[in-house]
């Protein structure tokens, strides 16, 4: 399994300013836009992750775990551990991805002994109150990151301390409505696993759910009923998601990305893409590189 699961390097395939950072903070609405809100199975090797979601419905996948939550949820992963998740077009919300040395660092587990320390440190989801102290401390944290004041390394990992503390405390006390699954789910990822394969040669859901042995409507329900998405839902947020790819860091024309994608016809492609995107590939592309250029610093 962990030969088909892909680990993902924030730092190298999404901003690559923060390739050799211990901490990279991120708001979930802007990789959302690049990676996209079905996120299918993968993981971070030798990085924690904590995932905030502040509205909407969240369905995510820890391992064989499967929860679903309404209003602001946490989730969090510890280093290798695969993860899926989907989050509704509206929901923003916070990414965190620290480094395990520095995580070890700050909870004092480098000398691999606190073994209640580490115990503690398991993947889990629950959701959160308005008032939990990790909203306050996520604010701090990010305002301290973006201003230039004196010891500012410091007062980051300070804070930074804080939230892994607050997050191991939760991790020790969180009740789970966790639903036993494991056929629907394995199935969920086995499609995910065919669409990352075939979705560029454009697959019916017919070929799909032959392929799982199931038929159509089965797979379509255990989709709906696992991420809330549909599977056709699913194959072209895949493709929206490596058509954003495209325009986002190659130079290719429009016409060139669809049919690397398997358009065989250019017209279809743009039609495809400004249905999904709500604006043409060539808009996207401008706006894309006009944030680049004017990152957003609230």
């Amino acid at each position: 399994m962990a030969g088909e699961i892909p680990n993902i390097i924030i730092g190298q395939v999404y901003d690559q300013k923060y390739a050799d950072a211990e901490l990279h903070f991120e708001y979930l609405d802007n990789l959302a836009s690049f990676f996209g809100r079905n996120m299918p199975v993968h993981y971070h090797d030798r990085f924690y992750q904590i995932h905030i979601v502040m509205e909407g419905n969240t369905h995510v996948h820890l391992d064989d775990k499967h929860y679903s939550f309404k209003g602001i949820t946490l989730f969090f992963t510890p280093p290798a551990v695969p993860h899926s998740f989907v989050t509704e077009s509206t929901s923003t919300g916070y990414v965190l991805t620290i480094q395990q040395q520095l995580v070890w660092r700050l909870l004092d587990m480098e000398s691999g002994v606190n073994n209640i320390m580490v115990d503690q440190m398991r993947p889990f989801c629950t959701r959160l109150e308005t008032d939990n102290p990790i909203l306050n401390f996520l604010s701090h944290l990010k305002r301290e990151m973006d201003n230039g004041a004196i010891m500012k390394e410091r007062a980051t990992q300070s804070i930074l301390q804080l939230v892994l503390i607050e997050v191991m405390r939760l991790s020790n006390n969180y009740k789970s409505d966790t639903r036993n699954r494991s056929v629907d789910v394995t199935i969920f990822h086995n499609f995910n696993h065919l669409v990352e394969n075939h979705y560029h040669q454009h697959w019916a859901l017919s070929q799909y759910a032959e392929k799982l042995g199931i038929s159509v409507s089965r797979l379509n329900d255990i989709c709906r009923r696992v991420s809330g998405l549909s599977s056709k839902k699913i194959i072209i947020d895949r493709l929206m998601q490596e058509a954003r790819r495209h325009l986002q860091f190659t130079p290719k024309s429009v016409s060139e990305i669809g049919y690397d994608l398997g358009f065989r016809d250019p017209a279809y492609f743009a039609r495809f893409f400004r249905k999904y995107a709500q604006m043409t590939a060539t808009e996207y592309r401008n706006h894309i590189q006009k944030s680049e250029v004017n990152p957003r610093l609230n």
